[in-house]
């Protein structure tokens, strides 16, 4: 709703990949299969966030995307302005090219303390956070299709929790 669907992709893959074994790479195939999302697209976010120092990316067998160390600590926030490229929240809730407290759109008063909030809110959620809360059971991510984001075991691989 808030987030663009990069944004949202993004974040998926990385709490997945924080759900995951330590040090063992996934492939963005296996990756975009699970979430329902494009994988060519999916593909693209990943390698931006490999290139931004989030992901190692490891080519041929055995290969795949594994979540940096201390990538897991990176907040809601900074994974949508890395993916995104701008500050979040600067821009009109309505589209609108100038609004601002000089030059206010019909809501702007209305959402601007409702976006600071939200803005506080991403700034506090960590990738790590998320995916702890994904191991334990305590949350799941609900995706198209009555798909949950849940850990789970990868074609050959065994899952172990913590």
């Amino acid at each position: 709703m808030l987030l663009s669907k990069t944004s949202e992709y993004a974040l998926q893959a990385l709490i997945y990949l924080a759900a995951q074994p330590s040090g063992e790479p996934v492939l963005s195939r296996d990756i975009s299969d699970y979430l329902r999302v494009p994988g060519q697209y999916l593909a693209k976010i990943l390698q931006v966030l490999a290139k931004r120092g989030v992901l190692d990316s490891y080519k041929g067998r055995g290969g795949g995307f594994v979540l940096r160390p201390g990538a897991e600590q990176m907040n809601i926030l900074e994974v949508v302005e890395m993916v995104e490229g701008a500050p979040f929240g600067q821009g009109c809730v309505l589209g609108l090219k100038a609004c601002a407290d000089e030059t206010a759109c019909p809501v702007h008063y209305a959402w601007k303390p409702l976006k600071a909030q939200v803005v506080d809110l991403l700034g506090k959620q960590t990738i790590g956070s998320m995916a702890e809360a994904v191991r334990a059971g305590r949350y799941r991510i609900h995706l198209p299709g009555g798909n949950e984001l849940q850990l789970r075991a990868l074609p050959g691989r065994d899952v172990h929790p913590g």
